[in-house]
């Protein structure tokens, strides 16, 4: 490659000088399941890096629904849902989401990410207005790009500056309100309560992703409308099958005439091949989990109240965090790298958050739990979090407490 690409490219160096202090944290290659413990060159790992909360990425009754999709209908659907991708289990899957989360229908995407591309930038046109919380997630935000609507956004949670910003725009215009229902790096529940009253005041709908919420939060899982009884309120609710559902894709449910304005607007749904059928299947299967065996969700609330304890118990910082996403602040760059590195090293996966991601004095230890963890698999993590900690920073951590 020559040119100015070739000048551009090479002048990013930030990875490669990451790697050469042996810092480096990402594309980290895992030989085994997604499970409480994984294969990293050759070595047991703890995995608290992982958004499978309730751990059926590897139960044999989703392979085993997997491996009859693809003996019935192969390995893939070779189009688009518009066209020749659309399969009856398709269909029966967007019927039972919709069921699930309380609405009238339901569309389903290759990926979450999709959704939420396809969702903002059709729904919302050149005079309408997308509202946005400052942390919602990148998804979110790359669809108010691609929409032809103006894009507002509002400091995190902070009420008083949502409806400041609502009060100023044209009450004819559309105005969606989307927000994230549990965010995903501060662990944090929207205040859907106090949203659902500004919506209903200055006349804007509310779509609410459920990415982290579905499995965790609300009747069976059903997510942040149900948690807060606000399911009537809300107008959409999106959801991923890459966490609690344990596959890959995602939907949007609404009322009727929405999903059909969707199913013949959003271009990341017409424009994309559809969900394969393994992936499909086994988002079934997991929903038949969830909504007939209970204890999955109340094993991760158990798992989740037990850690959190324990870490504050210890002196951690975690932030406002209320859900099994739980945010270690050591507000360094570099010592959140170093304290990933020396943890894995000690047997624990966690996931670095930094700067751009987050400001450079907010950078993050992200450490979520699953259902299917142990206590003694936490204390186990946890003892090393501390001593990693300790071992980076300049006073120890309950003396920071």
């Amino acid at each position: 490659m020559a040119g100015n690409l070739h000048k551009k490219v090479s002048a990013y160096t930030a990875a490669q000088e990451a790697r050469n202090a042996g810092y480096y944290p990402y594309f980290r290659p895992i030989s085994s399941g997604q499970d409480t413990e994984v294969i990293i060159d050759g070595k047991r790992v703890l995995m608290f890096g992982s958004n499978s909360y309730l751990g059926l990425t590897n139960d044999p009754r989703l392979k085993e629904a997997a491996r009859q999709a693809i003996e019935k209908y192969g390995t893939g659907c070779a189009g688009s849902r518009f066209l020749n991708g659309t399969l009856d289990i398709h269909m029966e899957l967007e019927r039972r989401l919709a069921e699930y989360v309380g609405k009238d229908d339901a569309i389903i995407f290759s990926t979450g990410f999709q959704v939420n591309l396809g969702v903002l930038s059709s729904l919302a046109g050149r005079n309408d207005y997308l509202i946005l919380d400052e942390y919602d997630h990148a998804s979110l935000i790359d669809g108010s790009r691609l929409s032809f609507a103006r894009t507002l956004k509002y400091r995190h949670n902070d009420m008083d500056e949502l409806e400041t910003k609502l009060k100023n725009l044209p009450e004819e215009s559309v105005k969606i309100i989307a927000v994230d229902g549990i965010f995903s790096m501060e662990g944090d529940i929207v205040n859907l309560p106090a949203i659902v009253q500004l919506a209903e005041k200055y006349h804007a709908n509310i779509m609410v992703d459920d990415a982290h919420s579905l499995g965790v939060i609300g009747q069976a899982g059903a997510g942040t409308a149900s948690h807060f009884g606000l399911t009537d309120k809300v107008d959409m609710v999106m959801g991923t099958f890459s966490k609690s559902l344990a596959s890959l894709g995602g939907f949007i449910a609404a009322d009727n005439a929405t999903i059909e304005y969707l199913k013949h607007h959003a271009r990341s749904l017409i424009f994309s091949a559809s969900m394969t059928p393994a992936s499909v299947a086994s988002v079934l299967k997991a929903l038949d989990i969830i909504q007939q065996e209970p204890e999955h969700i109340e094993n991760l609330w158990k798992n989740t109240n037990y850690a959190i304890g324990l870490l504050k118990s210890e002196g951690f910082d975690i932030g406002i965090t209320e859900t099994p996403i739980i945010p270690i602040y050591i507000r360094d760059n570099e010592k959140t790298f170093r304290i990933t590195r020396m943890l894995q090293e000690d047997g624990v996966f966690v996931n670095p958050v930094v700067s751009p991601a987050v400001p450079p004095d907010a950078t993050l230890i992200r450490f979520s739990l699953m259902a299917t963890h142990t206590f003694s698999q936490i204390d186990e993590a946890i003892s090393k979090l501390l001593k990693a900690y300790n071992a980076v920073m300049p006073v120890a951590v309950k003396e920071n407490a």
